[in-house]
């Protein structure tokens, strides 16, 4: 239920006690709140992230890169603790003005290349390794319409959905509503869509594939908002299917460890600077980190 006493004010103020479990880090401001800068590895990609849903987009498609053979796609794995506010550090401002995770600086050419917001890093290493978008013009342009449409709706699955069912410091039934009412039915897009396709553009693996499972196979997994009971997700079968294929590639495995701080240790990965950091990582150097 609203609160019936609620009007909103006729000039917005803000109060920094009404952000839930993100007020620390909520305000309406951009630019550096500190000077820092960022730590650089030995390879020419750096990532800097976390393993939230848009993050593991970047590191999926990397590892995939890999296994692939694109030598020229190793990177360091930095790690960003947001909830610590070291997205407002100087030093990440500059390579994204926005300050969200993920950012990506490319080191391999003649200067520094700044890349911000997901769906454009995506995009950015698919188009620069020529992998993981289709080469003909017809299921390109599929590719990037799923592509998009990820980045178009994913607010809808986090700041709406996920904010309001899962974090919101009270709990209202109109935008649990609303928001619930708008993720059934895209999850009914895509279900009834890889009813005929394997993957989101046929039977060709991309990087929309890879923008997509982050959010809605974590949600389909019940790895996000504890919410798939809520959500029946379990009713989308063709959803279901596709979630569990790619969840068994050895790269997405790989992947969603990176920057991973949280859950069981053999699922974490604090940093990644180099391949064999999968294999030579202990419990005793996750502790120590």
């Amino acid at each position: 239920m609203a609160d019936p006493t609620y009007v909103p004010e006729k000039v917005w103020q803000w109060n920094n006690e009404n952000g839930g479990k993100f007020a620390s880090i909520n305000r309406p401001t951009a630019g550096a709140t500190h000077q820092q800068e960022l730590p650089v590895g030995k390879h020419p990609l750096q990532l800097y992230s976390l393993a939230t849903p848009n993050g593991v987009k970047m590191t999926i498609l990397l590892e995939e890169l890999l296994a692939n053979g694109i030598a020229e796609a190793e990177y360091d794995a930095h790690l960003i603790n947001i909830l610590d506010g070291e997205q407002f550090s100087s030093g990440f401002v500059d390579v994204n003005p926005n300050s969200k995770i993920p950012a990506l600086l490319d080191n391999s050419g003649e200067s520094k290349q700044p890349l911000f917001e997901s769906g454009a890093i995506l995009l950015y290493l698919a188009e620069k390794f020529a992998a993981f978008i289709p080469k003909d013009a017809s299921a390109r342009a599929q590719c990037l319409s799923w592509l998009f449409w990820q980045v178009g709706s994913g607010p809808y699955l986090g700041g709406g959905f996920g904010h309001f069912y899962a974090y919101a410091p009270e709990k209202f039934e109109y935008p649990i509503e609303r928001f619930t009412m708008e993720i059934k039915r895209q999850l009914d897009v895509l279900d009834q869509h890889l009813a005929n396709n394997k993957y989101m553009c046929g039977n060709e693996y991309t990087i929309a594939d890879m923008a997509i499972w982050p959010w809605y196979g974590a949600l389909v997994q019940n790895k996000v908002y504890e919410a798939a009971e809520f959500l029946q997700t379990q009713n989308y079968k063709h959803l279901v299917r596709w979630t569990e294929e790619i969840a068994q590639r050895a790269a997405v495995k790989r992947g969603v460890m990176v920057n991973r701080t949280w859950g069981e240790l053999h699922e974490q990965l604090h940093e990644r600077h180099d391949a064999s950091d999968f294999e030579h990582r202990t419990q005793d150097k996750l502790v120590a980190e």
